[in-house]
């Protein structure tokens, strides 16, 4: 019988995002909204966007920016944003001093699809701040021009890899906040320790080159914020990835939580 190859199965978007629409209905600390709205072959699409206020008292919020699903095949960081959102809802001192904005899905369409291009079969992560016409890269560079975070998150996964790994882009805070967020995840899975990873040089699982047209701050921005960039082992179960990015951002928050305390007596 000839082979026929099959499109991969769709993906529910809101069977994904339904626990934080339900959560966020309860009027805490959790709300929801939409970046932008666009469409896409005759369908109409959001950027969903949640904002999580963990307990400041009183002080200036830290703002974070928090990104998943930029690439549609890569399940696990959306779910790990999902997840995350429902720890800090049933826990808010988790994120004592943050404002989170958190985007789960950044390429709604790929995610869909369960395809890594959006559904124009475009890599939204080489289309920042070089005038893409793409209206997922539109809209989140506006968020990211609107907001002016103090740093940065966005997570991966990667099925060229057998364990976790990190881009600091040569940033020397970076590195300081990507080391230990390595060292949480390691509970959960390996660290990828070879020499070259994803086509760059890499030492201990942290990389400090990447591609070009990633998604980052405005390059205007001043000072530029915390940038990393978290990848697990996509052929690994999507509920450990997720348990392990889990674990990366609540230190990469602890860490600069107490990077701020410091700085302030400096």
């Amino acid at each position: 019988m000839e082979n026929v190859l099959t499109a991969p199965p769709a993906r529910a978007l809101r069977a994904l995002l339904d626990p934080l629409y339900l959560l966020a209905a309860q009027g805490g600390a959790l709300r929801a909204s939409s970046a932008g709205r666009f469409g896409a072959e005759g369908g109409e699409y959001d950027i969903p966007r949640f904002i999580f206020s963990g307990p400041t008292e009183g002080q200036t919020p830290i703002r974070l920016g928090l990104f998943g699903g930029l690439h549609g095949d890569e399940p696990a960081s959306s779910v790990a944003l999902v997840q995350f959102l429902t720890q800090l809802t049933a826990k808010p001192e988790l994120a004592r001093g943050y404002e989170l904005t958190v985007y789960p899905v950044t390429n709604p369409t790929g995610y869909e699809d369960n395809t890594r291009h959006n559904r124009a079969d475009k890599d939204l992560n080489r289309q920042f701040w070089c005038d893409s016409p793409e209206p997922e890269v539109r809209i989140l560079e506006a968020e990211l021009r609107a907001n002016r975070f103090f740093g940065i998150i966005a997570l991966h996964a990667d099925d060229t890899c057998s364990g976790l790994y990190g881009y600091a882009h040569d940033q020397l805070l970076n590195e300081a906040l990507l080391r230990p967020a390595l060292a949480a995840s390691e509970r959960i899975l390996p660290r990828d320790n070879r020499a070259m990873i994803d086509g760059f040089s890499a030492r201990d699982g942290v990389i400090n080159d990447c591609f070009c047209g990633v998604l980052s701050a405005p390059p205007e921005q001043r000072p530029q914020p915390f940038d990393i960039i978290f990848e697990t082992p996509a052929l690994e179960p999507v509920e450990v990835q997720s348990a392990a990015a889990v674990l990366a951002m609540q230190a990469i928050l602890d860490e600069y939580r107490g990077f701020i305390s410091q700085a302030q007596f400096l």
